[in-house]
């Protein structure tokens, strides 16, 4: 318990950061969104003055001061109120967000357990394995770590998608010739369209993955636990699943604490080159039209998500490591 409470104090302290710094990045940043919104009124007849105060009130442009702002800016966050969309008005942000997180929320699941799987299992018969072929190959997939998400993704958007056709350049799903239900024209459609920005992020990632965990592998197998279970004759696929890779794993789990935010961020410049409707394209359209609350609420849901994210992770390695709960 004494771990568990740690744990939630420090990710408490870490939350309110956040929103701290959220509150306070857009306060930083030159710029009205009111007179983004009165600009579109420019050619038709001029809105009253009382229409401008309105929107004042909406976007929470204000002369109080800053910690009165950020109490009504704690209030509405607390009833779920981001504000309203620049981009998409006068639709409120919390609506933007929940109609592209699902888009989102696909992609990265299913590439990063594709990317963990394939990486630890891989890595994991290859350091078991030392000398064979797939223990060769992985240090020459090292510079696929160090691609950019981006021109990954435009490489194979330029050779997949337009020189072999094999992929769609852009979208979800064809919106032309499917409708949106849980249909199988429908999930099919969404599948064919995913497959390139998944396999965008799993390239990008999945050699980190099995370098670690073949090194930890071949430090593990040195063990005298390992060299014990060797000697009292027990099968092969036996120790290297139950002795070695169990704590050779560990690291990994670490590991994806680590690499979450570099995940998402890719995930990010993924969807902007392929069109993809997540949360990354969403955050484009609001670069491009100085959609602070839109931007603000984009930033504040990935750190919580991240947040979460690790502090399941922590939480995780307190139940599969004994020394962890015992150091608490």
């Amino acid at each position: 318990m004494a771990y568990l409470w740690r744990k939630l104090g420090f990710y408490t302290v870490a939350l309110w950061a956040a929103l701290t710094i959220n509150f306070l990045i857009p306060r930083l940043i030159r710029g009205n969104p009111v007179d983004i919104i009165m600009a579109r009124f420019q050619s038709r007849q001029p809105p009253p003055p009382e229409f401008r105060k309105t929107l004042e009130v909406m976007f929470g442009v204000s002369d109080e001061p800053l910690w009165l702002q950020y109490l009504a800016y704690l209030r509405h966050l607390a009833i779920g109120d981001m504000g309203t969309s620049v981009t998409y008005y006068p639709t409120p942000v919390t609506t933007v967000i929940g109609q592209a997180m699902p888009w989102t929320l696909g992609l990265v699941s299913i590439s990063l357990l594709i990317t963990i799987g394939l990486g630890v299992g891989l890595g994991m018969v290859a350091g078991w394995r030392r000398g064979s072929w797939l223990d060769g190959l992985i240090p020459s997939t090292t510079f696929l770590a160090a691609i950019p998400y981006f021109w990954l993704a435009l490489l194979l958007l330029y050779f997949l998608g337009g020189a072999l056709g094999w992929f769609p350049l852009n979208g979800a799903y064809d919106y032309a010739r499917v409708r949106m239900g849980f249909t199988g024209d429908f999930l099919g459609s969404v599948l064919y369209h995913g497959a390139l920005p998944a396999l965008t992020l799993v390239i990008s990632g999945i050699a980190g993955w099995m370098l670690g965990m073949r090194n930890m592998m071949v430090s593990t197998m040195a063990a005298d636990y390992v060299v014990m279970a060797q000697a009292k004759g027990l099968r092969p696929r036996r120790v290297m699943i139950a002795y070695a890779a169990r704590n050779a794993v560990l690291p990994s789990v670490t590991g994806f604490a680590i690499t979450l935010g570099f995940f998402v961020g890719g995930q990010v410049a993924t969807e902007v080159v392929f069109s993809y409707p997540g949360v990354g394209f969403a955050l484009l359209q609001a670069v491009g039209s100085a959609d602070y609350p839109l931007m603000q609420g984009i930033f504040l849901m990935i750190s919580v998500a991240v947040l979460a994210a690790n502090l399941l992770v922590d939480l995780l390695y307190g139940l599969i490591d004994p020394r962890v709960r015992k150091a608490a």
